[in-house]
């Protein structure tokens, strides 16, 4: 099959083109239809050697049946991403920040640390 095209599909594709062409011109449709088809395949050809040659040796390397696109599912995708394990959080909440900040030293300099309700933000005016 070609891109889902059955030969009893292009046979009534065919009948078609065949007579809303007409016979006068279809052998000439038909040569420019094989020339652009050449064509193609040169252009693909050269296309491939082009890619070859940039790579060098990982072009066999690659397994080209993980990039066709036919084979993403966004529901297996979705669903995959769901069910990976959640992300370490690397930020400490507010809350349990304060906690920890009365019981452990100091941050360094530049580190991030909680501010409670009533304590202003800092501000940068040179920033703004």
């Amino acid at each position: 099959m070609f891109f889902g095209l059955t030969i009893e599909k292009l046979l009534v594709i065919g009948v078609i083109a065949a007579m809303v062409i007409g016979p006068e011109r279809l052998p000439r449709y038909a040569e420019s239809l094989a020339r652009l088809t050449t064509q193609f395949r040169e252009f693909l050809r050269n296309a491939k050697t082009r890619v070859r040659d940039e790579m060098g040796d990982d072009f066999d390397d690659v397994d080209w049946r993980t990039l066709d696109p036919r084979q993403y599912d966004p529901r297996r995708i979705v669903r995959e991403a769901l069910l990976d394990d959640a992300p370490v959080p690397t930020v400490r909440a507010a809350q349990v920040g304060a906690a920890i900040e009365a019981t452990s030293p100091p941050p360094p300099p530049g580190a991030m640390r909680a501010f409670t309700p009533d304590e202003p933000p800092p501000f940068d005016g040179e920033a703004t």
